[in-house]
C-alpha cells in the first residue's frame, strides 16, 4: 500500500467513525446553546479521527458487538477536541487558525472556548460512564484508562512540559522532548489500543 492509498484508507475510516462520535452529541438548546455551538463547532471541524479509528480496528481484532465500543470511540474523540481548543488559546499557542478553519476563541472569544473545551471533557466522561450498564469490569477499567492517559500521568502533564519548555533557561535535552511527545500526543493514542483491546475482550 502506496502513501496514497493509506491516505485514501484513512479518509475512509474517518468517516466510518465520525457518524459514531457525532451521535452522542446532544442538541444544541436551552440557556447553554452557546456553548454547545462551541463545543459542535470544534468536534465537526474535520481531522482524521485516528484515535477513534485506532480504538475501533483494535476491538476489531478481538470481535463482538462494535456498539460496546462506540461511547468510548465519542468520548476519546471529545477529550482530543478541548485539548486543541485549549491549546489553542492565547495563553497556550495563541493559535488562529485550526485545520484551516478559525479557532474557538477566534469565533465565541476566549472564555466561551474554555467552556466549550470544558463541556467536551466533561461530556466525554458522562459518555463513558453511561455505556457501563452494558458493560462488565472491563468497561470500568476502560474508563480508569482513559481518565489517566488524559490527565496529569498523561496528556496534560506533557502539555505542562511543553509549556514549561518554553522558557529558555529550562531543560531542552532529548528527556524532555521524549517526556512531551510521550504523554502530550502518545498518551491518547495509547489509551485508543488498550481501550479497544479491554472491550474486545483482550486479556493481560
Amino acid at each position: 500500500m502506496d502513501r496514497e492509498e493509506f491516505e485514501d484508507l484513512l479518509d475512509m475510516k474517518a468517516a466510518e467513525t465520525e457518524s459514531v462520535v457525532f451521535s452522542f452529541f446532544p442538541e444544541c438548546r436551552g440557556k447553554q446553546k452557546t456553548v454547545y455551538d462551541a463545543m459542535r463547532y470544534s468536534i465537526t471541524s474535520g481531522g482524521k479521527r485516528i484515535r477513534p479509528v485506532i480504538m475501533l480496528e483494535a476491538f476489531r481484532l478481538f470481535g463482538g458487538d462494535e456498539e460496546r465500543v462506540y461511547p468510548f470511540m465519542a468520548a476519546i474523540e471529545m477529550i482530543h477536541t478541548y485539548s486543541l481548543i485549549h491549546d489553542d488559546l492565547p495563553a497556550m499557542d495563541n493559535d488562529d487558525l485550526r485545520r484551516g478553519r478559525p479557532t474557538n476563541h477566534k469565533i465565541y472569544g476566549e472564555a466561551m472556548a474554555i467552556l466549550a473545551g470544558d463541556g467536551l471533557l466533561n461530556l466525554a466522561f458522562e459518555t463513558a460512564i453511561n455505556a457501563l450498564p452494558g458493560l462488565q469490569d472491563e468497561g470500568i477499567e476502560a474508563i480508569k484508562v482513559l481518565a489517566d492517559k488524559a490527565g496529569c500521568n498523561g496528556m496534560i502533564g506533557g502539555q505542562t512540559a511543553d509549556i514549561e519548555a518554553e522558557d529558555p533557561d529550562s531543560d531542552h535535552g532529548i528527556d524532555t522532548v521524549m517526556f512531551i511527545h510521550e504523554h502530550k500526543t502518545a498518551a491518547l493514542l495509547e489509551a485508543a489500543f488498550i481501550i479497544g483491546g479491554l472491550l474486545g475482550g483482550c486479556t493481560k
